[in-house]
């Protein structure tokens, strides 16, 4: 049976599709596993509070590694180079995980004791709780570096990590709706309602923390680690 030029082109660039996508997926397991390897610390983070000091400050933890067609748009729309070594050096929320916790005083503790362990490393921090975005916005974000041990060897891979409360997340998630419906191109009245929703979330946030105190006392609760600046 003989093969016409076409086909032997087909084929070769069926190969080359092929290779493409198994490249690709190699290149987001590597976020996968770091993405897992923050999980778990998290995770022991949470269970050790819950034995030990019979407080949980973790409300709930969701993660994600972006998609082809989210990391493909995302590339296109910085003007990054499309290959992999470029992402790598200027893409660094390919994986991410949010911590949701209860009181604004447990997002530095858990942000302190995260990244105070030996095998992370902080890339950058952007406190967002101490000074909010101009709409209102308020969260705790750092990338960090946890290394991965591969069959090929050791690979240093950036997670996004952020620490938000639940009336920071509620808020978030609103806003995110409201971009959405509108496409970005959100009414003026809109905008100056959702900022007053963020302050109002801020207020609720102080008042509940004040409350646990009022009720539990500080000596409940397991003390934070000393503070220190935080790189912005």
């Amino acid at each position: 049976m003989s093969v016409s030029l076409d086909d032997a082109s087909f084929s070769a660039t069926l190969r080359e599709m092929r290779a493409l996508r198994d490249e690709f997926q190699r290149f987001l397991l590597e976020y996968r596993f770091g993405l897992q390897e923050v999980e778990t610390k998290i995770a022991i983070l949470r269970d050790e509070f819950q034995h030990m000091h019979d407080y949980n400050p973790i409300e709930h933890v969701t993660s994600r590694v972006k998609s082809p067609d989210s990391l493909t748009e995302k590339v296109s729309r910085k003007g990054i180079e499309p290959d992999f070594a470029a992402i790598r050096r200027h893409i660094t929320d390919v994986a991410g995980i949010r911590v949701t916790v209860s009181f604004v005083a447990d997002a530095y503790r858990l942000f302190d004791l995260l990244t105070a362990q030996d095998d992370i490393s902080v890339r950058a921090v952007k406190d967002y709780i101490a000074r909010p975005k101009a709409n209102g916005y308020k969260s705790l974000h750092a990338i960090v570096e946890v290394p991965v041990f591969l069959s090929t060897g050791r690979v240093d891979v950036p997670v996004e990590v952020q620490f938000r409360t639940i009336a920071m997340d509620f808020w978030a998630s609103l806003e995110h709706k409201i971009y959405y419906k509108y496409d970005r191109q959100v009414p003026a009245g809109l905008l100056a309602s959702l900022k007053d929703a963020a302050d109002t979330a801020a207020e609720l946030d102080a008042r509940m923390e004040r409350l646990h105190h009022q009720v539990h006392g500080a000596a409940e609760t397991p003390p934070a680690p000393p503070p220190r600046p935080l790189a912005v």
